[in-house]
């Protein structure tokens, strides 16, 4: 179920018979169409161990399932949309970024301390972001929200991509992330800013930066 980018700030997405999708609760603009909208209580496809992840997590942000036959309009907040388009990979996303998905997309919940040890939970705490992450699997594609517009950098095994952990937004692909502190940064911004810390991702795959600090 492709998403057509409306604006910055805006997609559509096209609602057929027999197929369903998920949206955040408030980010429907418009519809067209015999369109449903109903609450989500098994947490898209991971089922209830999914929502229990995410609610362990502070990450308990509520799903709508959409379904029937028409168009609608999705936002929310004002902010930029970035459309991520899956082939049967896994997208590594923060709960309260995903603004609307294809219910074809496989949802589970990722415990990011299981990447990075330690360095996993300092990131959670650095961040302000819970140390689990939302993960979406499959062929699909997923909308995601940031501030000031994305851009997507790659990955590669000779080209680790180091990331602001405040501007760091999703990642797909056979990547790992290492929290690891920026002397250099450290001594030239002072101690107290978040920029004293770097967010390393090595491997094969993307990233997706925010062209902003700020979070949503």
């Amino acid at each position: 179920m492709p998403f057509r980018e409306i604006n910055s700030k805006m997609v559509e997405a096209t609602v057929a018979p027999g197929q369903k999708m998920f949206s955040q609760r408030g980010a429907m603009l418009a519809y067209k169409g015999e369109v449903s909208f109903t609450p989500n209580i098994q947490g898209g496809q991971g089922g209830i161990m999914s929502m229990i992840g995410r609610r362990v997590a502070n990450e308990a942000t509520p799903l709508m399932t959409v379904e029937g036959s028409g168009t609608v309009m999705f936002g929310h907040g004002g902010h930029h949309i970035q459309v991520i388009n899956l082939a049967g990979d896994t997208l590594y996303v923060e709960a309260d970024r995903l603004l609307a998905f294809d219910g074809t997309l496989q949802q589970g919940t990722m415990f990011m301390g299981s990447q990075g040890g330690v360095m996993g939970m300092v990131r959670g705490q650095v961040t302000g972001q819970g140390l689990f992450t939302t993960t979406l699997k499959g062929h699909g594609a997923v909308a995601v929200m940031a501030h000031g517009g994305v851009v997507e950098l790659p990955i590669t095994p000779q080209r680790p991509v180091h990331v602001d952990p405040q501007a760091y937004v999703a990642h797909h692909g056979d990547v790992r992330n290492k929290l690891s502190t920026a002397l250099g940064w450290r001594d030239m911004v002072g101690r107290g800013s978040g920029e004293a810390f770097q967010l390393e991702l090595s491997g094969s795959g993307a990233v997706y930066v925010q062209a902003s600090e700020e979070k949503l």
